[in-house]
């Protein structure tokens, strides 16, 4: 038994070097394409296809021209002509309102739901949590008809026509429906794993649900908060097919993603402007990850222990 116990520590420092060196090759191995996509992104149109990314170490030469088109148009690339910044600016239009609608409608169900205990409140909870086996490709087309022709059983009109297909609003919508049962379920753990102590001291000093809901529930659940807005952010930024679906071939409405395919050209000629296309419009979601990654783990973790 001795033995054993003096070899622990050795076998727990050999395994750890080797997690390690397993998680930082891992790493690089991850972060390489993106490097690349990087330093592509500074070179000219003339060394992208004459040489790899990898020669810049041997002879560095950089320009920000594919910026500056990219960003503010380019007279001599038709892709690019008048540049990608309302598509850029498009896409923050669209994802700001959809990160936040769920947030604000899914906090206050997690919130009913965990403390304002009524009958049939579990399986309203598990009925919700089950949404997610739905396929989002299967809702697509029905709810597009919703909005452009409302519901009908007969000559009833169920749900009018909403007609908000081709505008801001027809993506917001089905990007909070989508996001609702994920989000109810991610907050409604965390809700429900405070402490009850506080909870009840707050109703016995004669604080109503609302109060309770905004001096406490909030303050304390923004690591939840935070951990769900990073996955609804990135899920709503790099969206294609439902920003397509419902923008219905309106250019005005159209994100940066819808843009970007168009940016190689017919014969694949324009590599450098995608190149820095592409890191434009992965740069925003970065940003946002890291400047709220310290609540991820603690907010995915939240209500674990319970």
């Amino acid at each position: 038994m001795s033995k054993v116990a003096e070899h622990t520590p050795g076998r727990k420092l050999f395994s750890s070097k080797i997690a390690a060196l397993v998680v930082w090759t891992i790493t690089i191995i991850w972060t390489i394409p993106t490097f690349g996509l990087f330093v592509s992104s500074f070179r000219s149109k003339a060394d992208i296809y004459a040489t790899g990314w990898w020669h810049v170490f041997l002879h560095p030469h950089f320009t920000l021209a594919n910026y500056h088109d990219v960003l503010f148009g380019s007279q001599t690339q038709a892709a690019v002509a008048n540049g990608v910044l309302p598509y850029l600016v498009n896409s923050i239009v669209i994802t700001i309102p959809a990160v936040i609608i769920p947030i604000v409608v899914a906090t206050m169900a997690a919130y009913s739901l965990a403390w304002v205990k009524f009958k049939g409140s579990d399986f309203v909870f598990f009925f919700i949590f089950a949404l997610q086996i739905v396929p989002l490709q299967m809702s697509l087309i029905p709810l597009l008809q919703l909005f452009t022709g409302g519901a009908h059983i007969g000559s009833i009109t169920i749900i009018p026509k909403l007609g908000i297909a081709g505008h801001f609003a027809g993506i917001w919508l089905p990007h909070a429906m989508f996001a609702m049962p994920l989000a109810i379920y991610l907050l409604h753990n965390f809700i429900a794993s405070l402490p009850r102590d506080l909870m009840e001291a707050a109703y016995m000093d004669g604080a109503n649900h609302f109060k309770v809901f905004r001096q406490i529930v909030i303050p304390l659940s923004i690591p939840a908060i935070a951990a769900f807005a990073i996955f609804q952010f990135l899920w709503v930024w790099n969206d294609l097919l439902v920003a397509l679906t419902f923008a219905s071939g309106t250019e005005e409405i159209a994100p940066i993603n819808a843009k970007l395919a168009s940016l190689v050209g017919q014969f694949g000629s324009g590599w450098q402007l995608l190149t820095a296309g592409a890191f434009i419009s992965i740069a925003i979601p970065l940003i946002v990850f890291f400047s709220l990654q310290r609540f991820f783990v603690r907010g995915l973790l939240s209500g674990s222990v319970k």
